[in-house]
């Protein structure tokens, strides 16, 4: 199947690993230009010689999501490489563990500004372009703490749910102007940061890290955690023609562990 993105400008954040390098692999294989973005350069590099490996196209930028002020000039160097963007894929870091009582407002603005505002920003300064050609796909990937919350991720459920909410508003704004705005929901895919999150609940209820992942996979139905490339795919066809009308909704690739509806 042709996604019809050949060509087309795609911008990842947070793509030198885990979630983001997936969706960038994938955008890649379909043909598109790939900027990949994040504050690491190396693993930036790492991102851009696997798509090169591939036979896709890519260049790195390294775009820092806590530092605003400097949006516009790589937004400007990004399309005198490669053209405008059309396709925007919103993918943050998630913060420390934590409750939702307790937390110092302090960390409520820094992670709301981080997690929140600076992806709301980045969608406006692109959408010009977008409206301009009549096409444009907005994606971003938040977590399945936004329809079931996760214990111990107080902030991570509160800011990702903004984002869920800012998403369906937007969706109806620009709809007539050929764009679709869409949220993804990962359950349990296999990345550094789940990893992480296994360590922290193996700290916690002294056990291993492996008897976590085979507890969590047990609640599983497809039994298993999910792959990145599932998920990459997932993102690949948001992006394609052919979802041209799929807008405004949580797509959930989850092997069908979240259990609300």
């Amino acid at each position: 199947m042709d996604f019809g993105i050949q060509g087309r400008v795609a911008l990842v954040s947070g793509a030198g690993g885990g979630l983001g390098r997936a969706i960038a692999l994938a955008l890649a294989a379909e043909g598109a230009k790939v900027a990949v973005c994040g504050r690491t350069q190396n693993t930036l590099d790492e991102t851009v010689a696997l798509i090169n490996a591939q036979g896709g196209s890519a260049r790195a930028w390294t775009l820092d999501l806590t530092r605003q002020d400097a949006f516009d000039a790589v937004l400007a160097d990004i399309r005198a490489a490669l053209g405008p963007v059309a396709i925007l894929v919103n993918n943050s870091g998630g913060p420390q563990p934590s409750g939702a009582a307790g937390v110092a407002p302090e960390l409520w603005n820094a992670q709301f500004s981080a997690m929140v505002g600076s992806l709301i920003l980045l969608t406006d300064k692109v959408l010009p372009d977008m409206r301009a050609a009549g096409w444009g796909r907005i994606i971003t990937s938040t977590s399945s703490g936004i329809v079931a919350p996760i214990a111990n991720l107080g902030i991570s459920n509160t800011l990702r749910l903004a984002l869920a909410g800012w998403s369906k508003t937007l969706a109806a704004e620009v709809a007539r102007d050929g764009i679709t705005v869409n949220v993804m929901v990962p359950g349990r895919i296999a990345t550094r940061r789940v990893g992480q999150l296994d360590a922290a609940r193996a700290a916690r209820e002294d056990l291993s890290v492996e008897q976590i992942a085979a507890k969590s996979a047990a609640t599983i139905p497809a039994g298993r955690y999910g792959k990145p490339e599932e998920y990459g795919a997932v993102a690949a066809f948001l992006a394609s023609r052919q979802a041209s009308y799929m807008t405004g909704g949580v797509i959930r690739v989850d092997g069908g562990m979240i259990p609300a509806l």
